[in-house]
């Protein structure tokens, strides 16, 4: 898919890895009961070094929508007796959701739900997602692709792409695109899942769907299992006096609500975090500067539903588009004080595809994150923070933001060490996403408009300094986990923003007897024949999942 690239510079003569875990499967033998004696005949003494003191008796999810709902699916699926779950949520004040791009991370957190895909797919009007393309984001009349997966595979123990910036900086590499499967299958419209091994496993997707149709399909699963929601607004939060940790939620209709652990899934609101624990807010704007969107569905179009979300860089933004089985999800992100919100409306509906099927919707945003775990109060999705949807790692955030609370699982006694480790890998992996949406603005050669230049001039964080100078002088793509994106997303957004290495892994030039460009060459071959023989993406659809949404659509 890329287009408009200049020629790269001649160079001198360094595995995707998923960070991350899954979550804890279900015991094989029965717990005992929350605050159960001793087995008879069970040492006290040494049983009680064991376990858990003081243990965690009931959960309360503070908010639905996505992040709300995956919480109490996740902890359902997790705690099979001793811990209540309940969730509560007003159906007065509305969710975010704008309809979600995720990337493949998605699949897993399903998986451990026992979700079957086809009917998950079904119920959310979901399609496939091998990637996103960029358009116009390095150069103007530019595009390039970020897949999911890894650049055709390993022949030697130098790294693949050590081999390609040598030949590439001699003018005999193919294509990076043409060495990912992901890529040319989206390229063609095509989809079917990953083989099992070889060349046709080297790619991985996620999905696109409706967000408000994925927190009603996850409802129904955490309801049907023994989640209890509570339908009321919240207009009082009880803290203990001494302690500061939240006693219970007041709603508006005089209930209270208590639990032992409170998870703050309240949006932008940060009702319990910030409202009654006083997190703080730790502003990125300067680095993302956008700071509004305006979102809206269009119907669906022939041929519209491609395998990949689209973001199309404009003057003072971006736009995204996520072909759903029903709908189009169209968007633009925007730096409210370089442009009205009447032309980033017109310049929205200018470059949809199909017929608006709302008028545009306004959201307010900035940038930035919260210390997500404050005494008894976990925070997930926007209450945590917000990064713009431009590489869909707001579900992602959520799933691990989950997944790392069950690592972290507190007692009563809410551990100060605990909550700091806890604390401190979500700075990590929050600052690491952040850098890879930095890359996208700092790393450009547009000088049209204001934004794209001022981009180019700010300081980028220091850690995001670090690899793109490791990547120039040596085209090293370093790990820092935990981390959302492989290495090679890194290569693929590096190299379509044209971050340029000087010099490759000394290693290349002492193993003349590897036949690299044979090896690219026909790895690039064999990659072709693959995504030609995919089925089309509509028609995959069309034969195993299509959804009842699609039919009234």
């Amino acid at each position: 898919m890329a287009s408009g690239e200049g020629a790269p510079p001649r160079l001198r003569p360094i595995d995707p890895f998923w960070g991350g875990g899954e979550f804890m499967t279900r015991p094989k033998r029965k717990r005992p009961t929350a605050g159960a004696d001793v087995r008879p005949g069970e040492d006290e003494a040494a049983s009680s070094t064991l376990r858990a003191r003081s243990p965690i008796r009931s959960i309360l999810i503070v908010g639905g929508g996505s992040a709300g709902w995956m919480a109490a699916a996740a902890f359902i699926n997790s705690f099979r007796e001793g811990v209540s779950i309940a969730l509560v949520e007003s159906e007065e004040i509305g969710t975010v959701g704008v309809g979600e791009a995720t990337i493949p991370a998605i699949r897993s957190f399903n998986r451990k739900l026992r979700l079957n895909e086809a009917d998950f797919v079904r119920a959310t009007g979901a399609t496939f997602k091998l990637g996103i393309e960029f358009v116009d984001w390095g150069r103007k009349k530019h595009r390039y692709f970020h897949p999911f997966g890894r650049f055709g595979t390993e022949f030697d123990i130098v790294s693949m792409e050590q081999y390609w910036l040598k030949l590439r900086s001699e003018g005999s590499a193919p294509n990076l695109e043409d060495l990912s499967l992901a890529a040319m299958a989206a390229s063609r419209g095509r989809f079917a899942p990953p083989a099992k091994q070889g060349l046709g496993a080297t790619f991985d997707y996620a999905y696109h769907f409706d967000a408000g149709l994925y927190a009603a399909y996850l409802r129904q699963y955490s309801e049907s299992r023994g989640v209890v929601r509570h339908e009321g607004r919240i207009v009082d939060v009880e803290q203990d006096p001494t302690s500061g940790l939240v006693r219970s939620i007041k709603l508006a209709d005089g209930r209270e609500v208590e639990a032992d652990l409170f998870i703050d899934c309240s949006g932008f609101r940060a009702l319990l975090i910030e409202g009654a624990m006083k997190s703080g807010f730790e502003d990125w704007s300067h680095w993302l500067p956008c700071d509004r969107a305006l979102a809206v569905p269009t119907a669906r179009v022939a041929g519209g539903m491609t395998p990949f979300t689209r973001s199309t860089a404009h003057e003072a933004g971006w736009q995204w588009r996520i072909p759903l089985q029903h709908r189009t999800g169209n968007g633009h992100v925007f730096v409210s004080a370089l442009t009205s919100e009447d032309e980033a409306a017109k310049r929205l509906l200018d470059h949809v595809d199909g017929e608006p099927l709302t008028e545009p919707r306004l959201l307010k945003f900035k940038a930035g994150r919260r210390k997500p775990w404050v005494g008894n109060v976990v925070a997930l999705g926007l209450a945590a923070g917000f990064l713009e949807p431009l590489e869909s790692t707001s579900l992602y955030l959520v799933s691990s933001g989950i997944l790392r609370l069950f690592s972290f699982f507190p007692t009563r006694d809410f551990d100060s060490q605990t909550i700091d480790r806890f604390n401190k890998e979500s700075r990590i992996e929050w600052e690491n996403a952040r850098d890879f949406l930095v890359l996208h603005y700092h790393a450009n050669e547009r000088e049209d408009s204001e934004l794209w230049r001022s981009c180019v001039s700010f300081d980028p964080p220091e850690t995001l300094k670090e690899r793109m100078d490791e990547f120039r002088s040596a085209g090293r793509l370093h790990y820092f986990p935990p981390e959302v994106f492989a290495r090679q997303s890194w290569l693929a957004v590096q190299v379509g923003q044209f971050v340029e290495p000087l010099a490759y892994h000394p290693l290349v030039d002492a193993r003349p007897h590897v036949n690299a460009s044979e090896y690219l060459n026909r790895q690039s071959s064999r990659i072709r024949q693959l995504s030609e023989s995919m089925p089309l993406h509509e028609h995959f659809i069309e034969r195993h999942c299509r959804s009842d949404f699609a039919a009234t659509a």
